[in-house]
């Protein structure tokens, strides 16, 4: 088994899903992301591996930073074949509180293991 990954609970959506690539749908599913241009400060486009595409806001409350955070999916994409490894390193991420500038440190030069908080 993996060992635990920490990330701060109310960490900006982008960040986040820059670094899971990820993306919950409304139905619950579950796409890997292929390509993530932030546009603005607040919007950024997304791709996902079944070239869906869509414009998305940076929100820590929204929709889909709560179903990351929480983990919750019905399923995963199959036209995306996100690998199980994938699954299983998201699956033991833990999201907790903590200090946000220290996972701001771990994001400009860090280890990507080490815990946060």
């Amino acid at each position: 088994m993996q060992r635990k990954i920490y990330y701060p609970k109310r960490v900006p959506l982008f960040k986040l899903v820059e670094k899971i690539k990820l993306w919950p749908s409304r139905g619950g599913v579950l796409h890997g992301i292929k390509t993530f241009e932030v546009r603005s400060s607040s919007y950024a486009f997304v791709t996902t591996h079944c070239n869906k595409q869509m414009v998305v806001r940076n929100s820590k409350n929204s929709h889909a930073a709560r179903w990351l955070r929480n983990k919750w999916y019905a399923k995963t994409c199959e036209k995306c074949r996100i690998p199980q490894w994938k699954i299983e390193k998201y699956s033991v991420t833990v999201f907790k509180s903590g200090r946000f500038s220290s996972f701001m440190y771990q994001q400009s030069g860090g280890e990507d293991s080490e815990p946060v908080g």
